[in-house]
């Protein structure tokens, strides 16, 4: 009997692993990688933020039984996310095949029928979720989002191919749309109506203007491609040294306000920890402005830096401990 079992192994392993099994592994990476893993760590780390703030500001009104709708949120948002993403990666293909060659869509690892099976998807069961548990106003807005996310990249609007609307769409729903959102369903899931507190209005604007900040410097490595083209960014129309500085001024302006909303509101914001973070953001920011200045903007360098924000989409938890 054991002579038997080995002799199988040695067959299995002359005849190699299952080809069905190598081919399953590859469609999830080249999904996973469609679902760009970046952005899907930001949406969840940031919904996650906002519901603890929530529930820190009405502890006593927590309720366990509540679990499994706010996952269902959750999961509601990764479809949103996964849409928006996923309906911008099959209007670029060609864009991205000088851009983003990885791309599972450029790179030919995904088939731009099941692109869109997964996004059909995603739109499909995102909205299913949210219209039976969270009522018309939150289902309205999510819709909302998915209609912004899809006249960015779908002709004829294509509005990514004008600046200004690109970076509002890109700020409008990463920023004020998510935060709200979230924000407002959590508050009418404990039974409390919709109102603003100064850590919220916080959390609220300094995420806006981040997002602000990533759609206006998110194409800095992408001239070429978008040249060719003929997509206009202002990486394109004003250049990337300029660009950069822009993004750089921002969101340094940003840390700034953090540190002047916590030295003369000190009854919302952790004081101490909010100024001293701030200002070694600050630091790191035009540090790193340094650093891509004497790089001279090469896309390599630009790739690299992330203009003093670390991760950029995963913030948002963070500023929760310090307010």
């Amino acid at each position: 009997m054991g002579f038997l079992l080995v002799e199988a192994s040695t067959q299995i392993g002359v005849g190699g692993p299952d080809p069905s099994l190598n081919k399953l592994s590859e469609f999830r990476d080249a999904c996973w990688r469609f679902l760009r893993p970046h952005t899907i760590r930001g949406t969840a780390l940031g919904s996650t933020a906002l519901v603890a703030r929530a529930l820190i500001e009405n502890s006593q009104l927590i309720d366990w039984s509540l679990l499994l709708k706010a996952l269902c949120g959750l999961f509601a948002l990764l479809c949103g996310n996964g849409y928006i993403v996923g309906i911008n990666q099959i209007y670029d293909i060609g864009i991205d095949k000088v851009n983003k060659p990885f791309l599972p869509i450029a790179a030919g690892d995904l088939s731009v029928k099941s692109a869109w099976l997964l996004v059909i998807f995603f739109a499909s069961a995102g909205l299913l979720i949210v219209g039976m548990n969270f009522g018309p106003f939150i289902t309205a807005l999510y819709t909302f989002g998915l209609f912004l996310g899809t006249i960015y990249s779908v002709p004829p609007f294509r509005m990514k191919r004008f600046p200004v609307a690109a970076f509002l769409i890109i700020a409008t729903v990463r920023g004020f749309l998510l935060n709200f959102g979230v924000y407002y369903a959590t508050r009418a899931s404990l039974g409390l109506p919709f109102e603003w507190s100064l850590p919220i209005v916080f959390i609220t604007t300094f995420v806006t203007l981040f997002a602000l900040v990533i759609a206006i410097t998110k194409d800095l490595p992408d001239v070429e491609g978008d040249r060719k083209f003929k997509i206009s960014t202002l990486a394109t129309t004003l250049g990337v040294r300029n660009v950069a500085f822009l993004g750089s001024g921002l969101l340094l302006v940003n840390y700034v306000g953090a540190i002047l909303a916590a030295a003369y509101m000190p009854q919302a914001f952790r004081r101490n920890l909010m100024i001293a973070t701030h200002s070694i953001l600050g630091l790191s920011l035009i540090f790193q402005s340094w650093v891509l200045e004497k790089a001279n903007y090469t896309k390599e360098s630009i790739s690299r830096k992330s203009f003093g924000m670390g991760d950029r989409r995963s913030l948002k938890p963070f500023f929760t401990t310090l307010t």
